[in-house]
Parts: C-alpha cells; structure tokens; sequence
C-alpha cells in the first residue's frame, strides 16, 4: 500500500467533525448536494467554485466548526489532487499527441477501409472505444463528430445509426474505464485496486456497449431519422499533415499503459507474493503513473517524431494539452474535498447503518446514489466524485474484485439519462442538428441503457466473483 492510499485510509478513519444525529446528518447531505445543484443549474456557477461552497455549505447545516470544515476540504482536495492529478494530466498529453499526431485519424480510416454495409456501426464502436481509452469524453467527440458525418453522408447511413454506436463507445470509456477522471476518483476514494477495477470495467464494458451501441442504434434510427448536417462538417486534426504515424503502432502506443495495468493486475493474483522479484517489477511498471508516462515518453517518438514533429512543436503540443485540464482537476480536487467533507462530518457511517437497516446491497445503493446526482447535476464526474464519497465507508471489509466492482456501479450511475443540465447533452444535439425531443430519444436514451445494463452485469458479476 502506498504512503498515500495510507494518507487516505488515516483520513477516511478520522473521528467525526460533528456529533450531529442521523436526522440532522441526512437533511445536511440534502441540503449541501442542494446548494451544489443550484449553483450549477441556476446561477450557471462553475463546478468547482459550486462543490468549494457545498462542501461549506454542508459543514454549515450538519453543525460542524468552520475551520474543521475547511480542514476537511483543503485534506480532501490535496489528497485528491497528489492521488490523480498527475494521471489526469498524462492521459490529456498522451490523448493530443494521439489528436494532433494524426495517430486517431489513422485508427479511423484503416478500420472504415475495411468495414461496410452492416459492419459499420460495429466499426464505429471500435474506433470510438480505442480512442476514447486515452481521451476526455468531449475531446473524443469533437475528434469522432467529423468521422461520423462523414461516413453517414457518403455511405448513405442514417446519421444515428452510425453516431450511436461512436457516442456509446465515448461514454462507456469514460464513466467506466480509468484513466478517465471520474473512475480513478471513485478507485482512489474507494480504496480500490486499479489493475482489477480496469480488468473488471472491460469485462462490464464490451457487452454494455454492444447493446447501447450497435443494438440500439437500429431502434434510434427509427425514431429520428435526419441526415447529416452540412455545416457542422468540420476540419479533421490531421489534413495539415504530410504524413501520420502508422495504425499498428498508434493502436500498440494507445494499449501499452493498458496492458501494462492489466499484467500488474494479473500477476499479483497468479504470483502473490510481494517478496517475488516478477511480482516487484510488474508492481512498479504496472502502476498507473508510471504505465502512463512510460506511454507519453513512447508516444512522443512513435506518434509525435513519426508525424514529422520537430522538438519544439512537441513541446508546444505537451503545453497545449495541460491548459483545457486546469478546470478538470480543480472541479475533480473540489469533489475530493466535498468528499472528505462528508466522511468527516459521519455521513460515511450514517450510510453504511442505513444500508444495514434497509438491507439494500452496497452495489445498488452506491448505483442508486449516482443516478440521483447525476440527474440533480447532470455532471457523471460530479455524481462520481460525490457519490464515491457517500458511499466510501461500504468498502470496509470487501474482496479486492468487490471493491473495484462498487467503483463500477458508481460509474454506470453517473452516465443515467444525460438530459438539458449536461453539456454533452448540448454538444450531440448541435453536431448533430437534432432538437431537444430528439436528442432525448437518442442520446439520452441510450445513456440510461448503459447505466441500466452496466448496472445489471455488475450485480451479475458480484454473484460470480
């Protein structure tokens, strides 16, 4: 266990700031989740700014002193922050060099090359999933809308036929698998392992997809059937370039800190044993942060140099990927910090008496807290962080797969029915030219089917594992 994971577990274990009773506790949870939803719907305010002043808010209403409040939040923020900041910031840097590299246009085109007719929206899964690995979901988009334009227009496809399967591949990765925020979050609030949580979230993810994706595009077609609009075909990343990195190479770059998480994962389940030397070597290679910069090293010469990227344009290109992630990680730090708030105040306890009382299965509840956060906010990372934090103390005591298979049940309760308070919400429906009752139909359908199905084989899982 590393010094943090120890930080945390000292942290999550603190007495309570508060001896307020469960009556005043839950009616401050309400309240504080309240603010943070107001803040965000109503006045527009920025996430982090509106978790900084729930997290207040909530120390408020359940009677805790101001300066252990604020003690909680700035523990919970740092914590946060030194536990995933670094990984945020080389999945965006791995994710522009893929972009800008041309790498992702490369993926496109040689799996478009060889799909056709009934194979293509099965095409389109594919190429989102293998790019949405590295990338933030709205990235993925804007990096995938043209493709899916494209391909409709000139193969004479229905418009959702195509972009379902693409938007369902982005949203699964990113509420499910890490390196996204919102997974490496709920795995650092949780305490769960990485390795098995990523084996685990694509065991969940492959069939999730497929139904989300493929299947339910059929139905999605008929419900709206428009065509591709003209003016939302923009310029693809790559067009400026005279020559790209090779598709081999680009999808082996795109895997390596994925296979190396998952022979961590693996060999600490077959081996065991922490004294043995190949266990020690696949603990340090295998971790996350050095998975992940061993592949932004890697990338830098088989996507960047392979595109004709001078030195300096390489550097320019790293700079220019940390900037658009400064908001991620103060909203991703801000939730930490609400997080630690709530544990310390004893909602962590509170929760974990009711769900004793009520006999309702700690996957279901931790499912059930998601969705109504997500629907309240319309943020997946914001429903994410928060509930990780409601529900934290359930992973007392649990199996290792368990454990991860609760950070899963999070995660697909965080993507339930996406409607006008998301942003992505906004984003399919102008790049797609569709109306509010449309997008509904689709897009937001197809959300709720994957949080529902996610949900679904992870209860099947936890009977098995």
């Amino acid at each position: 266990m590393t010094s943090l994971s120890v930080e945390i577990l000292a942290a999550d274990a603190a007495e309570p700031i508060t001896s307020a009773g469960n009556a005043q506790l839950g009616i401050a949870v309400l309240a504080g989740i309240a603010v943070i939803v107001l803040l965000i719907t109503e006045f527009k305010l920025h996430a982090f700014l509106a978790l900084t002043i729930g997290s207040l808010a909530l120390g408020a209403f359940a009677g805790a002193p101001l300066a252990d409040t604020i003690k909680s939040f700035t523990t919970g923020l740092g914590n946060t922050v030194a536990g995933v900041g670094v990984l945020i910031a080389l999945g965006a840097i791995l994710g522009k060099l893929l972009a800008d590299s041309g790498g992702a246009d490369q993926i496109v085109d040689t799996i478009l090359a060889k799909a056709s007719g009934r194979a293509m929206p099965w095409a389109m899964v594919l190429i989102a999933s293998v790019i949405g690995l590295p990338l933030f979901f709205e990235v993925g988009i804007v990096l995938l809308i043209p493709v899916v334009l494209l391909v409709a227009k000139r193969g004479n496809y229905s418009l959702m036929r195509i972009g379902i399967p693409a938007l369902a591949g982005l949203s699964v990765m990113h509420g499910l698998i890490p390196p996204h925020p919102g997974p490496l979050v709920a795995i650092d609030a949780v305490g769960a392992n990485l390795g098995v949580t990523l084996a685990l979230g694509l065991v969940v993810a492959i069939p999730t997809v497929i139904i989300a994706g493929p299947l339910f595009s059929r139905y999605a077609a008929r419900w709206v059937d428009i065509p591709a609009p003209e003016n939302m075909i923009p310029v693809r990343p790559s067009e400026d370039l005279e020559k790209r990195p090779g598709f081999g190479v680009t999808v082996a770059t795109v895997l390596l800190p994925v296979v190396l998480m998952l022979v961590k994962a693996l060999v600490d389940i077959v081996v065991d044993d922490p004294e043995n030397g190949v266990q020690k070597v696949t603990d340090v290679i295998g971790s996350p942060l050095i998975a992940l910069l061993a592949a932004v090293l890697v990338a830098l010469f088989t996507l960047g140099r392979a595109a004709g990227f001078t030195k300096e344009r390489l550097s320019t290109t790293v700079e220019k990927s940390l900037a658009p992630i400064a908001g991620v990680l103060m909203i991703v730090g801000a939730g930490g910090g609400f997080k630690q708030t709530l544990i310390d105040i004893g909602v962590g306890q509170m929760i974990l008496e009711f769900s004793e009382d009520w006999s309702i299965p700690a996957l279901l509840l931790a499912w059930l807290i998601a969705v109504a956060i997500r629907l309240a906010t319309g943020s997946a990372t914001v429903a994410t962080i928060s509930a990780a934090g409601l529900v934290a103390p359930l992973a007392e005591g649990m199996s290792t797969s368990h454990t991860a298979l609760l950070v899963l049940a999070i995660g697909a309760g965080s993507l339930f029915f996406s409607h006008v308070n998301d942003a992505g919400f906004w984003l399919v429906k102008e790049y797609f030219g569709m109306t509010v009752g449309q997008t509904v139909k689709t897009w937001s359908v197809m959300e709720t089917i994957i949080s529902v199905v996610g949900i679904g084989f992870v209860l099947l899982l936890s009977l098995v594992l």
